[in-house]
């Protein structure tokens, strides 16, 4: 399957968007992509303002909002608690049923996980070990600031650790006026991970979807990432 994986160092670091964004760049470079984000907390699918929607949307899927996304649980929490709090348990063998479904529908997808990579997202298994499951590379979206080096570092090493392929790492959310530390990041980043930075996005002010596309035509190197997923193969 060709394709990657969107895993983030943190919840709300701009998973979706940058997925999303991709999506609708990778399509209007006539690559027929899917989306598939399978635990989807805190919202409904078909609401509007939900991850599966925006996916949806920008990739111009006929995947239903069900075959995207088909596990959804009330609370904001992490799929496997959320989960847990409504008496439905999802084992990886569930998750990779519905995979096995829609996987030939497109030559191309984006899977979006939940949070991090060691996210619980059901019985026994983590973000990473379905990703381990669907064999894809991984792209690591991350916050600008202070801090963010420590957990792009530890991301990286843990996902090695799993033998997975990292395609590269997305810096979301810089300032309109970034500090020393989101002007230092990127380079250091890609000097000690050995890792690719695929562009640095800046934060947006409203939440469209031809803002996010034009976000991630002018700040990400989908060339690059293009090149890296072929390497990868």
């Amino acid at each position: 399957m060709n394709g990657f994986f969107v895993t983030g160092t943190d919840t709300d670091v701009g998973k979706t968007i940058i997925s999303s964004g991709l999506a609708a760049v990778l399509k209007e470079k006539k690559i027929d992509v899917g989306v598939f984000k399978p635990l989807l907390s805190g919202i409904a699918r078909e609401n509007p303002a939900s991850d599966t929607s925006l996916l949806k949307q920008l990739s111009q899927t006929s995947l239903s909002y069900e075959e995207i996304t088909p596990f959804e649980f009330k609370e904001p929490l992490a799929p496997y608690v959320a989960g847990k709090l409504e008496g439905k348990i999802v084992g990886i063998e569930e998750v990779l049923n519905h995979w096995k479904k829609i996987r030939e529908k497109h030559e191309f997808f984006i899977v979006e996980g939940a949070g991090g990579i060691s996210v619980p997202l059901g019985e026994r298994f983590l973000v990473s070990d379905l990703i381990k499951a669907l064999q894809l590379p991984i792209v690591i979206v991350a916050r600008p600031n202070l801090g963010t080096f420590n957990h792009i570092f530890l991301t990286v090493q843990y996902a090695k650790s799993m033998g997975l392929s990292i395609a590269g790492i997305v810096i979301n959310g810089i300032n309109d006026s970034p500090n020393l530390a989101e002007k230092t990041n990127p380079e250091l980043i890609e000097k000690l991970c050995r890792v690719p930075v695929l562009g640095v996005t800046p934060k947006l002010k409203e939440i469209t979807k031809e803002n996010i596309k034009k976000m991630v035509k002018d700040h990400i190197d989908v060339t690059l990432l293009i090149n890296q997923l072929e390497e990868l193969k």
